[in-house]
């Protein structure tokens, strides 16, 4: 059985026991989280919400903050000395998915 959730501006497919990154939760580690979800499926029928289904519930447990790999933004323009260096760091929060309700 998998399911598909929406959280931060993305979609994750997700199957119970399934740990994954996703977009920065304002949630304590060890708490528990429900995500809505788009779409259900058991392997011989599939549900699909419009756009979310009433009543279907994923529920994940947060494992703590991590970060993404460092980004450098290099800004450039020749012969006219322009030149901006910067970085970015992406924080993610790792969950564990424990149950997907139909």
């Amino acid at each position: 059985m998998y399911a598909v959730i929406e959280t931060g501006g993305k979609q994750y497919r997700v199957q119970k026991g399934e740990r994954l990154r996703i977009e920065k939760l304002e949630a304590e580690s060890g708490a528990k989280v429900n995500f809505p979800v788009l779409l259900i499926s058991d392997g011989s029928s599939v549900q699909v919400g419009k756009p979310h289904l009433a009543g279907a519930q994923v529920t994940a447990t947060v494992h703590g903050e991590e970060k993404g790999e460092k980004l450098t933004i290099f800004k450039y323009r020749r012969r006219k000395g322009y030149r901006r260096k910067t970085g970015h760091r992406q924080q993610y929060t790792a969950v564990q998915i424990d149950d997907i309700k139909a």
